[in-house]
């Protein structure tokens, strides 16, 4: 819990509360089964993510005396051991919550059997199974035999396993096992009796051939148990001027493989000799976050949880076609008037055909596109690639230092440059976080812009669980400052007057900062007349400090504050001296909650934007951002309508408090709400024959 004594909440607390909502989700009897496995998978993921990366950071902090603050109050060492009990605590809430599930599953008659309890059938199915499939890919380390410890990898699992005789059991011997997960698949189904499925976990086929893997010894007792590791993964970027930044990432991505140990979790039942033995040689300490657990690790891997399992939960919400694009060409369309796409609810195929149709567009003379996370196989790569075959300038912007993408986008910035595309790759300590697109046609000797600005990657994958907004567009003072943006990153070292000559796209870094206060003081200054005054603003994370001093101000003056923030939120938002309560909701549901959008009252001439940027110094101060206003009355009207909507949940909406209690907002209605259900009601409705579509 926060001390009241704060002025905000440390932004990695603040993430740990968002993760516990997660958990939540899992929790909820009312979310269906396979629902709740992947909620435990998300979390698991989730704090995986937040150990490489905060945690690292936090540690690099003490190692190297640095006392910056890094948005928050406390010392490195305060946050640390506060991040160490409330992850313990929900570790304890996390395996409550497996075992009810685990009795659930039974009682679908789905159950997930371990080596010790196989059928004969099933055993011999485990024994075939793993000569044919998986002994190939199984290498044991008999580490007390071997010089040098050997390297565990992040991300990986690993069977420690200890062997002895049962006449001698003083006389033990260790080995590691890592599971190959990157090879063979987590769950496999066994043969079952009739109405029943059978799962088995990958690391009990390997329990299971414990006996012939290590026959040569002769032992006869094993006992095998699941521990990770979790390592720093942050990229170090050298200084080097001899060495690009591709080769500076492709060494940072070899180091990040040998990232120094933050977490240590393990099963509680572990041999004791053997967690001595495995703590000293990582170099471990009690400070070192070593997590006790159950028999199961890599939940993350339960995102994946074979659904073919499951009867009777199939989802029904599908994504549909926006209706004025049902029948023209997505270009036709947007050189007549503004579009936007409300993802998931909307198709993303839309985004894809524009692509595809100025690829092939005699009049297209160029295309040019960011790209942060890209599908896996990406189907705006291959719209991009054709349009270099058919003689178009193709211009991508692919950030390299995109976390855990880096690799990815590497093989996607080799394959661009084979077919002639022109690949940038960034600035030096500044990400390229806009997502943006410009098409240039030239028709009845006239040069059009059009092309679209979006708040979420532009990835076909992600954009059915990611809840995103797209505007697609023709308009001369947004696309103008559009191509503003490309020019500032293809002439970076002299081109900061491109985005200062933006006129209607606020860009990052600095600008949109700058007037984000002039907004909000603006507001100050009608409560203070006492004119009606209101921000209304919508994001992933809210943390940048001055941003949140400004918002304390403007409470204390009378603005009507609403706020809908999905993870990190370091305000405090009960304060007696504030005129109005701050209205600060948390949204965790079966999609991702990822737009940005702001409302701003502006004396009754609203402002509304939606952009790439949460607030945070990072995407403020040292991102490229764009953060585009809506024009359009009818867009306008409908993007308040939806975030309405998600103002008046009392199904999935938590209110985010000082105490970080995640507790749910009460119900004001006679009927619950559900806001992604609603959403996609008042969406789907605007199509020209809608029908009653169910939830889940």
């Amino acid at each position: 819990m926060p001390s009241t004594k704060r002025k905000i909440i440390p932004r990695d607390i603040s993430w740990l509360s968002f993760n516990a909502r997660v958990l939540q989700e899992a929790a909820d009897p009312a979310v269906p089964l396979r629902e709740r496995i992947r909620f435990l998978g998300i979390f698991s993921n989730n704090l995986d993510e937040f150990f490489r990366v905060r945690v690292a950071t936090l540690k690099r902090m003490i190692q190297y005396g640095n006392k910056e603050k890094m948005h928050m109050e406390e010392n490195p060492e305060q946050i640390l051991e506060e991040i160490q009990m409330t992850v313990l605590n929900q570790q304890s809430e996390f395996n409550r919550i497996w075992e009810g599930i685990l009795n659930e599953l039974n009682d679908e008659k789905i159950y997930l059997v371990t080596d010790k309890n196989l059928s004969t059938e099933q055993a011999e199915f485990v024994r075939d199974y793993y000569d044919t499939e998986v002994s190939s890919n199984v290498i044991p380390l008999m580490i007390e035999s071997i010089p040098d410890f050997p390297f565990l990898r992040d991300k990986s699992i690993y069977l420690g396993v200890v062997m002895w005789m049962k006449e001698s059991a003083l006389k033990r011997k260790y080995a590691v096992i890592e599971v190959p997960t990157r090879f063979n698949e987590r769950f496999i189904l066994l043969p079952s009796p009739d109405n029943e499925k059978h799962i088995i976990l990958l690391e009990d086929v390997i329990r299971f051939n414990l006996p012939d893997i290590f026959s040569y010894f002769g032992y006869n007792q094993y006992q095998s148990n699941i521990f990770k590791v979790t390592r720093d993964a942050e990229i170090d970027i050298d200084n080097d001027i001899s060495t690009t930044l591709i080769q500076k990432i492709e060494k940072g991505l070899k180091n990040r493989r040998k990232g120094k140990p933050v977490r240590f979790v393990y099963d509680k039942e572990i041999d004791p000799g053997l967690l001595e033995y495995l703590i000293r040689k990582l170099n471990l300490s009690k400070r070192d976050n070593l997590i006790p657990g159950g028999r199961i690790h890599n939940f993350r891997h339960f995102m994946d949880f074979p659904q073919e399992v499951f009867h009777g939960q199939s989802k029904y919400r599908k994504p549909f076609d926006h209706p004025l694009l049902l029948e023209r060409r997505v270009t036709d369309i947007i050189l007549e008037r503004d579009i936007m796409l409300h993802f998931p609810y909307h198709s993303f195929n839309p985004v894809i055909d524009l692509l595809r149709e100025s690829a092939i567009d005699p009049e297209v003379t160029a295309i040019k596109i960011t790209c942060y996370r890209l599908a896996k196989n990406s189907k705006i790569i291959n719209a991009l690639i054709n349009a270099v075959r058919n003689g178009k300038q193709v211009t991508v912007m692919l950030e390299l230092r995109a976390r855990f993408d880096e690799e990815a986008n590497l093989q996607w910035k080799d394959r661009l440059e084979d077919e002639g595309v022109k690949v940038l790759i960034g600035i030096p300590n500044v990400k390229i976080h806009a997502k943006v697109c410009l098409i240039r046609k030239r028709s009845n000797n006239k040069i059009i812009h059009y092309g679209f600005v979006s708040t979420g990657n532009l990835n076909e994958s992600t954009s059915k669980i990611y809840a995103d907004h797209c505007l697609l567009t023709s308009n001369k003072s947004i696309m103008s400052d559009v191509n503003r943006i490309f020019n500032y990153l293809e002439h970076y070292k002299t081109g900061m007057h491109f985005l200062k000559a933006c006129d209607t796209i606020l860009p990052s870094p600095v600008f949109v900062k700058r007037e984000l206060l002039k907004f909000i003081q603006n507001e100050i200054k009608s409560a203070k007349k006492g004119k009606p005054a209101s921000i209304i603003a919508k994001m992933n994370s809210l943390s940048d400090e001055d941003i949140i001093a400004a918002l304390y101000e403007a409470a204390r003056e009378g603005v009507e504050i609403k706020l809908i923030i999905r993870g990190i939120f370091c305000m405090l938002t009960e304060d007696e001296k504030f005129v109005k309560p701050i209205t600060a909701i948390s949204i965790v549901d079966e999609f991702l909650e990822h737009a940005r959008v702001w409302f701003f009252h502006n004396g009754g001439k609203e402002k509304a934007y939606i952009s790439s940027a949460d607030w945070m110094v990072r995407n403020l101060d040292h991102r490229v951002e764009a953060s585009c206003p809506i024009l359009d009355d009818r867009l306008k009207e409908e993007l308040k309508d939806i975030l309405n909507i998600q103002l008046q949940d009392n199904v999935k909406a938590r209110l985010l408090d000082n105490q970080l209690s995640n507790t749910y907002v009460e119900s004001n209605h006679a009927l619950p709400v559900r806001s992604q259900i609603e959403t996609f009601n008042y969406l789907y409705n605007k199509l020209p024959v809608p029908v009653e579509v169910s939830s889940y």
